[in-house]
């Protein structure tokens, strides 16, 4: 018989969960891949008292005037390696025990994720600070909105930290309550009375805000008869105010509202912009007349990135390629995609797949390379090739991390999130709305 030559092939090397490590070999030439800014292998330090939101996918946004700085980090803490930090957290996290609960937002970076007690998105961790009412302090690793969300959520005693106050949202910051309330006052000027009811019992318009919004803006939705949506409640939270309003005004993320209106039949030529920076918004009077949803001119850095051109070269490289991307996304970017969920949705997708499957992912990269980690089974990639984070995410460093834990330890609480009481009552209101609104039964929330 004869002999049979047979080569084993040597099995894929495990993926690095880090997206630091991947710009730190970008940076000293190990790798040929890209990145949006080297500017990123450096320590967020370096960006503190510059305004900006830092490098990465919002370094061309405009950050509005008087937006929160981080004061100085010490120099231990900037000087300490990787290993250092974690062992200093782990330690600081084992003294305070059930004292502390921190949250890690699926964006944020490996080396911060690993030290979360719960990773999800932004209304997931607010709710997961719920569980823990005997918590001293709730450490937030996230951005501004998402700490001021749990302030709200949680008890009034409990002190909500946002480990470097620098870590904003451009996405967020492009709707300020000042915008917001001019808006409201020429709508009235077309509608009239903003709080009159038709034969059939609704209102002109119903306010709907992203989640990803100021606590301000959560308290003018809430005062004039609004609700606030997550990605993966939009449907639902606009059926809620379509049965109550002839129109709805969505802010601030223009792709979100636009792509799940359609989903749900909104014809586009009812969907005018608002545009906060023209009269009317930049629409017309008949337009905004007929409209029935006002869509906010703002936008996600991170999920503007991606384009169909994009989707079209992973179909080309990776025949029978399943693509998921965010519906902060572009519509058409959205269209061209085979299916588009919230972040959970996307992490929920993956786990579910039975059989080896290549995905290629339209969200922030933080998380696609965890996932690419986590599922060695499948292959996994960010459809954008350049290595970009979420400016604002990326600004939360273990070096941080491990100042406020240390604080914590010392009695020192720094960095507390704090929301006025007359802007606290009527945002939990809005809060309140969105968790009482449920989808029809047996129906799957998607956004879309």
């Amino acid at each position: 018989m004869p002999a049979v030559n047979i080569t084993l092939q040597p099995p894929p090397a495990p993926v690095d969960a880090s997206v630091d490590h991947a710009i730190q070999a970008i940076v000293a030439g190990a790798s040929i891949a890209e990145t949006c800014s080297t500017d990123l292998a450096v320590g967020p330090w370096d960006f503190d008292t510059r305004p900006g939101y830092g490098p990465g996918s919002s370094m061309g946004d405009v950050i509005p005037t008087g937006s929160p700085r981080q004061g100085e980090l010490p120099r231990e803490y900037r000087d300490a390696s990787e290993d250092e930090l974690d062992g200093r957290i782990r330690a600081a996290k084992a003294t305070l025990g059930e004292r502390v609960v921190v949250l890690g937002h699926f964006y944020q970076r490996e080396e911060v994720v690993r030290h979360a007690d719960y990773v999800g998105d932004s209304f997931q961790l607010a709710n997961a600070a719920l569980e823990h009412p005997d918590a001293e302090a709730i450490v937030f690793c996230g951005v501004h909105f998402m700490a001021e969300t749990a302030d709200l959520l949680s008890r009034p005693e409990q002190a909500v930290i946002l480990p470097n106050l620098a870590a904003g949202c451009s996405m967020a910051d492009m709707a300020d309550i000042d915008q917001v309330e001019e808006c409201w006052e020429q709508l009235a000027d077309v509608y009239g009375d903003m709080d009159a009811t038709d034969a059939n019992g609704k209102v002109p318009v119903i306010p709907v805000t992203y989640m990803n919004s100021s606590a301000a803006i959560k308290g003018f939705v809430g005062r004039h008869g609004g609700i606030v949506c997550t990605s993966s409640n939009a449907r639902t939270v606009l059926e809620w105010a379509f049965a109550r309003g002839r129109r709805v005004l969505f802010f601030p993320d223009q792709h979100l509202g636009r792509n799940t209106a359609k989903a749900m039949g909104v014809p586009l030529e009812q969907m005018p912009m608002w545009n906060p920076r023209r009269p009317l918004g930049g629409a017309s009077v008949s337009t905004l007349e007929d409209a029935r949803v006002i869509l906010w001119h703002g936008f996600c850095s991170v999920h503007r990135r991606f384009t169909v051109d994009q989707i079209e070269k992973a179909r080309a490289e990776h025949p029978g390629v399943r693509v998921i991307v965010h519906p902060e996304c572009p519509m058409e970017v959205v269209d061209a995609a085979d299916e588009a969920g919230s972040t959970d949705y996307i992490r929920k997708a993956i786990e579910g797949a039975t059989e080896p499957t290549t995905f290629a992912i339209g969200t922030e990269v933080n998380l696609v390379q965890r996932l690419a980690a986590q599922h060695p089974q499948h292959k996994i990639f960010c459809l954008d090739p350049v290595v970009c984070p979420c400016s604002t995410m990326y600004r939360i460093h273990p070096g941080y991390l491990a100042w406020v834990l240390e604080g914590l330890v010392a009695g020192e609480v720094r960095n507390r999130i704090a929301v006025p009481t007359d802007v606290a009552a009527p945002a939990r209101v809005a809060l309140e709305r969105m968790l009482a609104a449920k989808p029809p039964a047996g129906r799957v929330e998607k956004a879309s």
